[in-house]
Protein backbone atom coordinates (compact mmCIF):
# COMPACT_ATOMS: atom_id res chain seq x y z
CA UNK A 1 0.00 0.00 0.00
CA UNK A 2 1.33 3.00 -0.96
CA UNK A 3 1.42 6.17 1.77
CA UNK A 4 -1.31 8.02 -0.12
CA UNK A 5 -1.17 12.09 1.21
CA UNK A 6 -4.16 14.64 0.82
CA UNK A 7 -3.72 17.98 -1.29
CA UNK A 8 -3.77 19.91 1.91
CA UNK A 9 -0.71 17.81 3.24
CA UNK A 10 1.56 18.22 0.26
CA UNK A 11 0.75 21.72 0.40
CA UNK A 12 1.82 22.33 3.62
CA UNK A 13 4.96 19.96 3.56
CA UNK A 14 5.87 22.36 0.47
CA UNK A 15 5.52 25.32 2.32
CA UNK A 16 7.53 24.18 5.06
CA UNK A 17 9.99 22.99 2.84
CA UNK A 18 10.64 26.30 1.00
CA UNK A 19 10.73 28.01 4.78
CA UNK A 20 13.32 25.78 5.73
CA UNK A 21 15.18 26.68 2.31
CA UNK A 22 14.76 30.56 3.35
CA UNK A 23 16.00 29.94 6.68
CA UNK A 24 19.09 27.89 5.11
CA UNK A 25 19.87 30.30 2.69
CA UNK A 26 19.51 33.35 5.14
CA UNK A 27 21.92 31.27 7.56
CA UNK A 28 24.78 30.80 4.74
CA UNK A 29 24.65 34.68 3.82
CA UNK A 30 25.11 35.16 8.27
CA UNK A 31 28.07 32.84 7.97
CA UNK A 32 29.57 34.24 4.98
CA UNK A 33 29.14 37.67 6.36
CA UNK A 34 31.27 36.21 9.39
CA UNK A 35 33.54 34.68 7.53
CA UNK A 36 34.38 37.98 5.76
CA UNK A 37 34.00 40.39 8.83
CA UNK A 38 36.93 37.77 10.71
CA UNK A 39 39.05 37.73 7.64
CA UNK A 40 39.03 41.30 7.99
CA UNK A 41 39.51 41.30 11.27
CA UNK A 42 42.51 39.20 11.05
CA UNK A 43 43.81 41.65 7.75
CA UNK A 44 43.90 44.27 10.69
CA UNK A 45 45.36 42.79 13.24
CA UNK A 46 48.64 41.81 10.66
CA UNK A 47 48.65 45.41 9.77
CA UNK A 48 49.21 46.85 13.37
CA UNK A 49 51.30 43.99 14.04
CA UNK A 50 53.25 44.77 11.09
CA UNK A 51 53.25 48.32 11.43
CA UNK A 52 54.41 48.28 15.20
CA UNK A 53 57.20 45.69 14.13
CA UNK A 54 58.58 48.66 11.54
CA UNK A 55 58.17 51.40 13.90
CA UNK A 56 59.97 48.70 16.68
CA UNK A 57 62.93 48.29 13.74
CA UNK A 58 62.92 52.17 12.81
CA UNK A 59 63.03 53.31 16.09
CA UNK A 60 65.93 50.56 17.42
CA UNK A 61 68.17 51.72 14.11
CA UNK A 62 67.77 55.28 15.23
CA UNK A 63 68.94 54.63 19.03
CA UNK A 64 71.79 52.62 17.85
CA UNK A 65 73.25 55.50 16.27
CA UNK A 66 73.03 57.60 18.86
CA UNK A 67 74.52 54.82 20.93
CA UNK A 68 77.30 53.87 18.79
CA UNK A 69 78.57 57.51 17.84
CA UNK A 70 78.18 58.26 21.63
CA UNK A 71 80.24 55.10 22.54
CA UNK A 72 82.59 56.14 20.15
CA UNK A 73 82.84 59.82 21.77
CA UNK A 74 83.43 58.05 24.79
CA UNK A 75 86.46 56.29 23.74
CA UNK A 76 87.94 58.61 21.97
CA UNK A 77 87.37 60.96 25.25
CA UNK A 78 89.18 57.80 27.57
CA UNK A 79 91.80 57.46 25.14
CA UNK A 80 92.76 60.86 24.00
CA UNK A 81 92.04 62.67 26.93
CA UNK A 82 89.67 65.20 25.57
CA UNK A 83 86.87 65.35 27.74
CA UNK A 84 83.90 66.28 27.15
CA UNK A 85 84.57 67.42 23.26
CA UNK A 86 84.63 63.42 21.80
CA UNK A 87 81.28 62.80 23.36
CA UNK A 88 80.03 65.50 22.15
CA UNK A 89 80.45 65.15 18.55
CA UNK A 90 79.79 61.48 18.78
CA UNK A 91 76.50 61.93 19.97
CA UNK A 92 75.76 64.51 17.29
CA UNK A 93 77.27 61.89 14.90
CA UNK A 94 75.44 59.14 15.97
CA UNK A 95 72.38 61.41 16.08
CA UNK A 96 72.71 62.53 12.24
CA UNK A 97 73.81 58.63 11.44
CA UNK A 98 70.64 57.25 12.86
CA UNK A 99 67.92 60.06 11.16
CA UNK A 100 70.05 59.10 7.97
CA UNK A 101 69.04 54.84 8.81
CA UNK A 102 65.48 55.85 9.51
CA UNK A 103 64.90 57.97 6.77
CA UNK A 104 66.70 54.88 4.32
CA UNK A 105 64.70 52.85 5.99
CA UNK A 106 61.32 54.26 5.54
CA UNK A 107 62.11 55.15 1.92
CA UNK A 108 62.43 59.06 2.38
CA UNK A 109 66.36 58.90 1.03
CA UNK A 110 67.60 57.09 -1.36
CA UNK A 111 69.76 53.92 -0.21
CA UNK A 112 73.60 54.69 -0.99
CA UNK A 113 74.21 52.87 -4.79
CA UNK A 114 70.97 53.22 -6.21
CA UNK A 115 70.08 53.09 -9.83
CA UNK A 116 69.06 56.49 -10.26
CA UNK A 117 72.12 58.41 -8.50
CA UNK A 118 74.75 55.98 -10.25
CA UNK A 119 75.62 58.02 -13.40
CA UNK A 120 76.05 55.67 -17.22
Amino acid sequence: MADRRTPDEEAGMTERLRQLGERIGEAGVRREQQAHDLREQEVDTQKRASNLARGFQLSGEFVAGILLGGGAGWAIDYFAGISPWGMIVGLLLGFAAGTLNVMRSAGVVAQQGSSWTKKD
